[in-house]
């Protein structure tokens, strides 16, 4: 903690994964584009740079959290990327969900400055972020890990290195995968029991308390008897997260069938005008599709 951490990206997770920083009594400065995402952190005791390349050479540890490749990019790389800026020696973690290829472009430009980069993607919602709960997993120079550990540890209950290279950002995309499988999974099965008179709260209650139970499951299950679609992770996201994840079972010849059907679910939904509602919001597209309709607190079929 005795590290000068820069953190660039205040988004739905960057802000309380920064402000468990502060908590923890971090010296912690931050960049945003928009300047007013910064005050939460400002307020906490985080100062504030002008710019990210500023912010980049005098940090020991930058972190970056941002929200695609075309994001990383802008940010870390070409002219006015922050990685020049870095000192050699110094630590890149890198915490967005991305693609392989880019991390992979991040990691030859990082090498030839002489810094050390992680890939450490995140696994949990925003609840799990506020409360410090998340999952980390990093791959990258094993050293560089065990040196920011207890960085990582005041922004996640978990973390794991597991590669040298690219394989946080696969087994981040592989996760992401089998959790849009969940709601798909869902859907169909209370498509299933509500065309065949089963009331939908309770068959809720019961899966809760199944075998198919997990954690995402049980954060969910309020929701989903309310329908209550407020976002915690858009469509719009599951659906570039599908992209990604489509892209590197290509590169690496994996025959993604599941996958791809999922992902014209998800160009569904953003056709029907969902596209900013949780991704959770598959449910309903899965009981639509069984002409199911929901009316005065109750589902009839169509």
């Amino acid at each position: 903690m005795k590290s000068r951490i820069g953190w660039i990206g205040l988004g739905k997770m960057g802000v309380p994964m920064a402000l468990n920083l502060c908590g923890a009594g971090a010296d912690v400065t931050v960049f945003n584009r928009s300047r007013e995402k910064s005050r939460p952190l400002c307020d906490a005791g985080a100062n504030l740079a002008p710019n990210a390349s500023v912010l980049a050479a005098q940090s020991d540890v930058l972190f970056t959290m941002l929200s695609d490749d075309a994001a990383l990019r802008q940010v870390l790389l070409g002219d006015t990327g922050a990685l020049k800026e870095m000192r050699k020696g110094a630590i890149l973690v890198d915490m967005s969900t991305v693609s392989p290829t880019v991390s992979s472009e991040v990691a030859e430009i990082a090498n030839t400055f002489g810094l050390r980069y992680l890939r450490s993607p995140v696994s949990g919602s925003v609840a799990l972020a506020e409360s410090g709960a998340l999952t980390v997993m990093a791959s990258g120079p094993i050293g560089a890990f065990e040196e920011v550990r207890s960085i990582l540890g005041a922004l996640s209950a978990r973390q794991f290195h597991v590669g040298d290279q690219e394989q946080a950002r696969v087994l981040k995309l592989s996760i992401n995968m089998m959790v849009g499988f969940t709601a798909a999974m869902i859907g169909e099965a209370l498509a299933l029991g509500l065309k065949n008179g089963l009331d939908r709260t309770t068959m809720l209650d019961v899966i809760g308390a199944s075998a198919v139970a997990s954690p995402l499951v049980g954060y969910k299950l309020d929701a989903l008897k309310a329908q209550d679609y407020t976002p915690a992770f858009e469509v719009t996201q599951m659906a570039k997260d599908f992209d990604l994840i489509l892209e590197a079972g290509r590169k690496s010849a994996v025959p993604m069938p599941m996958a791809a059907q999922m992902r014209e679910g998800w160009s569904e939904l953003i056709a029907d005008g969902d596209a900013e509602q949780d991704f959770f919001k598959y449910v309903e597209l899965a009981t639509r599709r069984a002409g199911m309709r929901f009316d005065d607190r109750r589902e009839t079929a169509a």
